[in-house]
């Protein structure tokens, strides 16, 4: 799988920390940008997202190409319902050569993987045998949740911290926690401030889960 950031919002960690702080001023977002350095962003982002109001952070957004993601993977993904998805498509992209994402658990134990390889590779030979005769739409029904895809995502930050924060933890399935941990390395390098303790929410307090922690909170 590969996850690239294609654009964000620049400067977002001054921009939300100017209009956080222009709802308490009678000075406008733009003055207001113009005096806020990355320390004073942080403090201001600090106060104000540390009281509850989240809206700030939803003047900043995120736009990241997934490559190489399962069905499976973008099945949960868009369930995350504030953001914009663009994914490829099976009914217009023949999908004639075997292209599919074997779990860890399965790849680990040579029998099961080369078990798991045929019927992958049987099922995309059925998959031809179709298409010669139906369309890609109908023959596209027995292609698996393994099948792997391309999906455009863009979500604005508060959003994003709450992506994180579920997807990042332990107990998320391991595709998607391994492309949500690929995003926020690349939200914390884009806007520092803004995702500085996001992730999962033993990095912030206390793990929520109760009895069904992971028992290993991160570092």
């Amino acid at each position: 799988m590969r996850v690239n950031l294609l654009a964000y919002t620049e400067d977002a960690d001054r921009i939300c920390a100017a209009a956080g702080k222009s709802c308490y001023s009678a000075s406008s977002a733009s003055s207001l940008l113009e005096g806020t350095d990355e320390e004073q962003a942080e403090r201001i982002l600090a106060k104000i997202v540390g009281m509850g109001h989240h809206s700030v952070i939803e003047h900043a957004s995120f736009t990241f190409s997934v490559e190489g993601a399962s069905r499976a993977l973008t099945h949960q993904l868009v369930r995350h319902r504030i953001a914009s998805y663009s994914q490829q498509s099976q009914r217009y992209v023949s999908l004639n050569d075997p292209d599919f994402v074997t779990p860890p658990s399965i790849a680990a134990d040579p029998a099961l993987k080369a078990r798991y390889k045929d019927l992958m590779e049987g099922i995309w030979k059925a998959y031809r045998e179709l298409a010669e005769s139906v369309p890609k739409e109908d023959a596209r029904y027995i292609l698996p949740n393994a099948s792997t895809t391309n999906i455009t995502v863009t979500m604005n930050a508060r959003e994003l911290r709450h992506f994180f924060s579920l997807r990042c933890c332990n107990r998320a399935q391991w595709e998607i926690r391994e492309m949500a941990d690929r995003m926020l390395e690349l939200c914390k390098d884009a806007s520092p401030v803004i995702f500085k303790d996001a992730g999962a929410p033993c990095v912030r307090g206390p793990c929520p889960e109760g009895e069904l922690t992971c028992g290993e909170p991160k570092g």
